[in-house]
């Protein structure tokens, strides 16, 4: 059975990764912080299995990632382990760059070290995965190609600046230290256990209680809609197949404006929990002031993965929409858990004076 440290596993993407490897009787060592986004109910049904260790600690500790890495000897380290959100980055830029760059960093470098102890086939097996974003690529125009892996870097939020940070990082440790890396770049995910900041499942959560819905701008800024199963399947045909140093683009091929989302939200939830008063949750939406420096667009070309890893998306948006909406309507206790405290907070530091 091989082993995988897994970080931030509690986290929307790293959770449902876990939940995906240990179907394919994985091991996984699950290290994660537990800040705000980081939430055991994403675990539930993995309590009491044996081969799914969870730990709450910092990737930023350089002696407890020593030890995890000594005590389990992972085939692999896959980091989801971030701070992730633009809103969030332009309020208090300074933890994204504690996490994202500083703690990222003594992840890698320790990882280094345990990389430097392995030998024959453990060592030329090894894989570091370290999971990134679009965003770092900057903005486009309706016009403009979709990114690949070669688009330089052009970052406009201290969230993208933070990624793109690490990502020069984990590439400089595969050239220079001749790492086996491995740097995916993603669309936008949506799907379960989604934290309800973003923009679908904070749309669902109003919608589904009568509460305005806040789109920023005019609603026409663009993204490439990824569900999040076909991302973390993505991710292992990278670990499987990727070749070491290499950058892989992960897209849903399914660009659409964020209106255009908040609208197709509030048609499923009028099909599956009709409004008492029969009216359209559509006129719910609420155009807001827009954030600042807010990307266009976004857009991915996936060709390459596609053609030499043979991954391409299952999901249409339609499929996934519907799978995502069901979850939440299921799983009406795991937002319970979540509306208090630090997500109240965040809601009303946010939105209040918009």
């Amino acid at each position: 059975m091989q082993t995988y440290l897994v970080t931030g596993g509690a986290g929307f993407i790293g959770s449902n990764f876990v939940h995906g490897l240990r179907k394919q009787e994985v091991r996984i060592i699950n290290l994660d912080l537990l800040t705000y986004a980081g939430n055991m109910g994403n675990l539930a049904g993995l309590k009491d299995d044996p081969d799914h260790v969870f730990v709450r600690g910092d990737i930023g500790c350089r002696e407890l990632v020593c030890k995890l890495l000594a005590e389990h000897r992972p085939d692999a380290i896959v980091n989801f382990a971030a701070e992730s959100h633009v809103d969030r980055s332009i309020v208090g830029p300074e933890a994204f760059v504690q996490t994202n760059v500083e703690a990222t960093f003594k992840l890698l470098d320790e990882s280094k070290k345990y990389w430097d102890t392995l030998e024959g086939e453990a060592k030329e097996d090894f894989r570091f995965l370290h999971v990134s974003t679009d965003e770092v690529f900057g903005t486009l125009d309706l016009e403009a190609p979709p990114f690949t892996e070669t688009t330089p870097y052009a970052p406009n939020s201290p969230y993208s600046a933070s990624k793109a940070s690490s990502d020069h990082f984990v590439r400089s440790y595969f050239h220079t230290y001749g790492l086996p890396t491995l740097i995916t770049n993603c669309s936008n995910n949506y799907g379960p256990r989604q934290f309800p900041e973003k923009l679908i499942p904070l749309m669902f959560i109003n919608a589904l209680a009568g509460k305005p819905l806040p789109v920023y701008g005019d609603g026409q800024n663009v993204r490439d809609w990824l569900y999040v199963t076909d991302h973390c399947a993505a991710i292992i045909a990278v670990l499987e197949k990727g070749v070491p140093g290499q950058t892989y683009n992960i897209g849903g091929k399914c660009e659409k404006t964020n209106v255009d989302i908040v609208k197709a939200v509030c048609r499923l939830l009028d099909e599956v929990a009709p409004p008492a008063d029969g009216k359209s949750r559509e006129e719910l939406i609420s155009f807001v002031k827009d954030r600042p420096g807010h990307d266009f667009r976004y857009a991915i070309n996936c060709d390459k993965i596609e053609s030499e890893l043979g991954w391409a998306p299952l999901e249409s948006f339609e499929s996934g929409m519907s799978k995502t909406i069901r979850w939440y309507m299921e799983n009406d206790q795991w937002i319970q858990d979540i509306l208090s405290g630090e997500y109240a907070n965040w809601v009303d530091q946010n939105y209040k004076e918009r």
